[in-house]
């Protein structure tokens, strides 16, 4: 059976099922003239308790003092609807926030017979939106807060959304400078010409993170380095909306492990010059004894072949060859700093001065030579001959750098070295001796590698690369530094910085007049030590060639059986030597009864700590004249 029902009964029944919203009629005065079970459940009320009373008093007092209820009817009356959020009040007189919307009844004539009053309570989405601006509220003045980090958002496009204290502290810009601006603006030149902000983009879109390092710009044009992150922002549908840019200045982190690195590769050049210095001694040391017994034999053999030119002739060359060895070893060995260094007190211009001559005839006449001294100039301490050399070395490397001819310079000064040298000598002065030339210059990169040993950019054959390693070897021996100074096409400063004498050169110790072998033929009884036959052998033969008698020995303990059976006058050894070296067969030597001279052959300049015990030194490679004078001295003495 059907159940008939009316149009008004219809309404009712809708209205009367309506639980979640109150839905009442008000006179046109305001006053409740229905009431829905919606009604009830959200305000409390039974609808005997309300029907006839006033609607204000669902207002809160304040809302009731402002005239609100009677501004909410003339509102609806006049503009055919109201509606607002804010507080009621319950039955019982507790708040809850509610959406109202009052709608006014007219008669079919217009008359204005009533109103239709919707109420919604909404106390828990309005406490879970204000619970939602609080967290916002809260991530932004976190964000906000921010300030070793920029933090802002980009559009789709990668237009700058906002902007956070962080990157106007970091970047230099304010907010209402660069939202809506793109942010390539802070990528440098290069960078934008080359595509990389689209690039980021594009890596974070696809990947869903751009992650790097590289320069930024600031707004004042200054330049940063950055560690930027890119992340993409996603709607519901998964759609790319913009990206969230977190960018931190990490520039003084950067410098820090750029500091580190080039401590890192100090530590390991000079590890690796220790290595070589330590390979090229060693080197040299055996190349010297090579050359002791080739100088030596090769004499003995001219002595013997006085009636046969062309015998001659292939000696002297074999024994340029071997000179020229030896001026390599020499090299070597002040690259190592191991050669035998005479400090004295040297007059720099007396010394320049001395080898003009020289020097002009090795440069040639495309070269012009200045020479550039004070009125007055302090001693160095150095070694004569060794600073020739090295005068002479830097020349030759200014001339090759000038094919076409020049300007080379040579000046000395008294001044401070910057930066200063740690471990100074004497009175702490110095004595900069610099050598000037109009040349090509070098690049910073050859610059950085020139004192590199064997680093030569001479053709093959034209130079050993050793030049300036050795020159910076004898001024590092001698307490000071080798400095270069040049720029590609501006030619080219080389500073040899000496510690100042404290002694006038007249003073320094003079060198010994040359001695003629007067116990030549006195027939000494020498007894030579030495590890290495070869230089034993040529030992030998160069002191019977001076009418010695000699007694050989390969090792100290060797020497010493010697030395308790024969009369020794004079003992010549070798310092490098297995199980018992020079100096310690010499203290053994000294020690006993019978001590007599020494003589210590050596390749180094630096002995074992406690072993100097102040013995003449012979250096290798030596000649048999060599040989002579030494003996003549130490037998004086």
């Amino acid at each position: 059976m059907t159940l008939q029902i009316s149009g008004d009964d219809r309404y009712r029944l809708l209205i009367e099922a309506v639980t979640d919203y109150a839905i009442y009629m008000l006179d046109f005065e305001g006053v409740v003239a229905s009431w829905n079970p919606g009604a009830q459940r959200i305000k409390g009320y039974e609808a005997s308790e309300i029907i006839g009373h006033h609607f204000s008093r669902f207002y809160t007092e304040e809302d009731r003092l402002a005239g609100l209820p009677r501004r909410a009817l003339e509102t609806a009356a006049r503009e055919g609807r109201f509606e607002n959020e804010g507080w009621r009040v319950r039955k019982d007189g507790t708040k809850f926030w509610t959406h109202v919307i009052i709608d006014p009844i007219r008669l079919p004539n217009g008359d204005l017979v009533g109103f239709a009053k919707i109420t919604r309570d909404l106390t828990e989405r309005r406490a879970a939106d204000l619970a939602l601006r609080e967290s916002e509220e809260r991530f932004r003045l976190l964000v906000q807060g921010v300030t070793d980090y920029a933090i802002y958002m980009l559009d789709a496009e990668g237009n700058i959304s906002n902007w956070n204290s962080g990157a106007e502290r970091i970047k230099g810009y304010g907010a209402g400078e660069v939202v809506g601006r793109h942010f390539s603006l802070f990528y440098t030149p290069e960078d934008r010409e080359n595509g990389e902000p689209a690039r980021a983009l594009h890596v974070a879109r696809t990947e869903g993170r751009f992650e790097r390092e590289g320069w930024r710009v600031r707004k004042g044009g200054t330049r940063f380095w950055a560690h930027v992150i890119i992340d993409p922002i996603r709607d519901g549908q998964g759609e790319i909306i913009g990206f969230a840019k977190v960018t931190r200045d990490i520039t003084e982190r950067k410098d820090t492990q750029n500091a580190l690195e080039k401590v890192r590769e100090a530590f390991f050049q000079s590890q690796k010059m220790e290595a070589i210095g330590q390979l090229t001694g060693g080197v040299a040391h055996d190349f010297n004894n090579l050359l002791s017994a080739i100088v030596g034999s090769l004499e003995l053999l001219r002595k013997r072949s006085q009636d046969d030119p062309k015998s001659l002739q292939l000696i002297d060359s074999a024994m340029q060859g071997a000179q020229r060895g030896a001026a390599l070893t020499q090299r070597m060995l002040a690259f190592a700093r191991r050669q035998d260094l005479k400090r004295v007190a040297v007059d720099v211009p007396s010394l320049v001065y001395g080898i003009g001559d020289l020097l002009r005839r090795t440069l040639g006449a495309t070269v012009t030579l200045e020479m550039d001294f004070p009125a007055r100039l302090a001693p160095a301490f150095a070694d004569t001959n060794q600073l020739e050399l090295a005068i002479l070395n830097l020349a030759v490397n200014a001339r090759d750098a000038m094919p076409n001819g020049g300007v080379i310079r040579i000046a000395a000064r008294e001044a401070n070295p910057d930066p200063p040298i740690a471990d100074r000598v004497g009175n702490g002065a110095f004595l900069c001796l610099s050598v000037t030339d109009t040349g090509e210059g070098m690049d910073k990169e050859t610059l950085a590698h020139a004192i590199e040993p064997f680093f030569t950019t001479k053709g093959v054959g034209k130079g050993t690369g050793l030049g300036l390693s050795m020159v910076q070897g004898m001024a590092e021996q001698l307490g000071g530094r080798l400095a270069l100074h040049s720029e590609k096409g501006k030619g080219a400063r080389v500073e040899i910085w000496l510690p100042v004498a404290e002694v006038q050169p007249q003073e320094a110790a003079k060198a010994s007049p040359d001695i003629t072998p007067a116990y030549a033929s006195a027939g000494l009884n020498i007894l030579a030590v030495d590890d290495d036959a070869l230089i034993l052998m040529n030992t030998v033969a160069m002191l019977e060639d001076l009418g010695h008698h000699v007694f050989d020995a390969v090792s100290g303990a060797e020497a010493l059986e010697i030395l308790g059976k024969q009369p020794i006058d004079l003992v010549i050894t070798d310092q490098a030597m297995p199980c018992m070296t020079g100096t310690d067969l010499a203290q053994k030597i000294l020690a006993s009864p019978q001590a007599m001279p020494i003589i210590l052959a050596t390749g180094y300049a630096e002995l074992p700590d406690g072993s100097d015990l102040g013995l003449p030194r012979l250096a290798k490679p030596f000649g048999q004249a060599d040989l002579a004078r030494i003996i003549a001295q130490s037998m004086k003495a």
